[in-house]
């Protein structure tokens, strides 16, 4: 009998035990996170052909610390790092390169949203996009010419699976930001702007503002402000881009929702033997357009290469402050180079397009003056230069050439502004995700879970948070 009171005893102890061990079902009324089932898009607010783009999805949270051009927690050793990965900031300010900064390791996601205080600026050097599958959110890229460099602010060509979010180009001394010959690709809700006109280009006067191009690329919901020309030049077939290991792709385009405003000489133009749709766009002209003030693109036909043809466009729905004429006719605002005709050049419906989020171009112009560029904290510079759209002014010309708003150098606008950083967020486990976030959503601040699932079906849990620090831009800009 005392041998199986003992047994019983030890089985009571066994049982009640085993109900307090961790993969015991929680007690009733304590709640969990429950994920939200949901569609996986590059990010929340992510459209057009690169909408699919995952980025670090996946792999390990590296953070920048300090503003170094190199070294442990530099932005350049955790771009330089290996395998899929999150880039998060513990800082703000400019980070001054030494040299051109390439990004060579595929699979990342850059969240500048991240940094505390008033956000990251890249000087001195371009930035290059050379490998798949990246995703670059609210940075700036605002070169100048201090280092006596030829170069974009930031470029790339013939990479896969690229978004460019949110981010401020400018100050560069060959284009703000070209890409080209990329494939499913978008560049959506950035400020390209105030390229550096007659500064150190070979060819002299070349305040561009970019390159656009690609089999399957979209560019929506974009402001290039103040440049002399290239508003921008669709890439098309071009002499010097392609190669046998770089063949010429099918050049489609979707180009809709963007804002132009101040540009001199020919503005938006090329296109040589590609495919464009050019939709609900509006064009500014500004104090020193004054010429081809109600123009809309110059269609150019390829004559010089082993692929002529003529660049098409489906053109609608654009509109020009202050023509009636083109607004209602936007055909009337295309003129034609190299032998290019309106019935060659012009398609009768759009090609293929992958959009959630379109606006008139009434509606457009009034979203990207609100949301676009790095608008999580605006510097004076995107401030400035949203001012100016709105009031039709240029504050600033040119230093060399007297152009209105069409600069030669930085320092004609007052350079870089000082950013100023504040103290990281607290976070006990290193994830990435600060302990008071953690706690409001449930989840264990003392416990690494960045790539867990437990807030959505779709995105990691790092994702769920850097996503949640521009949840209002992006609602406000898709309403």
């Amino acid at each position: 009998m005392a041998k199986f009171f003992r047994y019983a005893i030890m089985l009571f102890t066994m049982l009640w035990f085993s109900g307090c061990s961790p993969e015991a079902d929680p007690e009733p009324g304590i709640d969990m996170p429950q994920p939200v089932d949901e569609e996986a898009f590059a990010f929340p607010g992510a459209e057009g052909f690169g909408n699919k783009t995952t980025g670090g999805r996946g792999g390990q949270v590296i953070k920048v610390t300090n503003l170094n051009d190199s070294g442990p927690g530099s932005l350049r050793a955790a771009i330089n790092s290996t395998g899929a990965r999150f880039i998060i900031f513990e800082v703000s300010g400019t980070i001054e390169l030494l040299s051109n900064l390439t990004i060579t390791q595929p699979n990342v996601t850059i969240a500048g949203q991240t940094a505390p205080g008033e956000g990251i600026t890249i000087k001195n050097y371009p930035v290059f996009v050379g490998a798949d599958n990246v995703i670059i959110r609210f940075l700036r890229f605002r070169m100048g010419n201090e280092k006596q460099v030829e170069g974009d602010a930031i470029w790339g060509r013939y990479r896969k699976n690229v978004v460019i979010d949110h981010c401020s180009m400018s100050w560069c001394t060959d284009e703000a930001a070209s890409f080209y010959a990329n494939q499913d690709f978008t560049m959506q809700w950035c400020i390209i702007s105030e390229s550096l006109n007659k500064s150190l280009h070979d060819k002299g006067e070349h305040g561009y503002g970019g390159i656009w191009g690609g089999d399957r690329a979209s560019f929506h919901h974009n402001l290039m402000a103040h440049h002399k020309s290239r508003t921008p030049r669709f890439n098309g077939f071009r002499s010097g881009t392609y190669s046998a290991s770089n063949p010429y792709p099918n050049e489609h385009v979707d180009y809709r929702n963007n804002v132009v405003y101040n540009w001199v000489g020919e503005g938006t133009y090329g296109g040589e033997n590609g495919n464009y749709n050019m939709v609900n766009n509006y064009y500014k002209p500004g104090p020193a357009t004054t010429s081809n003030q109600s123009r809309i693109l110059v269609a150019y036909k390829e004559v010089f290469q082993d692929r002529p043809g003529d660049g098409k466009f489906y053109v609608d729905g654009n509109y020009v402050h202050g023509s009636a004429v083109a607004t209602a006719n936007n055909w009337s605002g295309v003129t034609y180079k190299n032998g290019a005709t309106e019935s060659a050049s012009k398609l009768n419906a759009p090609i293929t397009f992958i959009m959630t989020s379109q606006h008139s171009a009434v509606q457009a112009y009034d979203k990207v003056l609100a949301h676009a560029g790095a608008s999580l904290k605006r510097d004076a510079v995107d401030s400035r230069v949203i001012e100016e759209v709105s009031t039709g002014t240029a504050t600033y010309n040119g230093s060399e050439t007297g152009l209105p708003g069409i600069i030669d150098s930085q320092e004609d606008v007052g350079g870089w502004p000082v950013l100023n950083s504040l103290p990281a967020p607290l976070d006990t486990d290193g994830d990435g995700m600060p302990d008071a976030w953690e706690i409001e959503m449930k989840l264990d601040p003392n416990t690494p879970n960045a790539n867990g699932r437990n807030l959505s079906t779709a995105y990691d849990n790092i994702e769920v948070y850097i996503n949640s620090l521009v949840k209002s831009i992006v609602e406000g800009q898709n309403q």
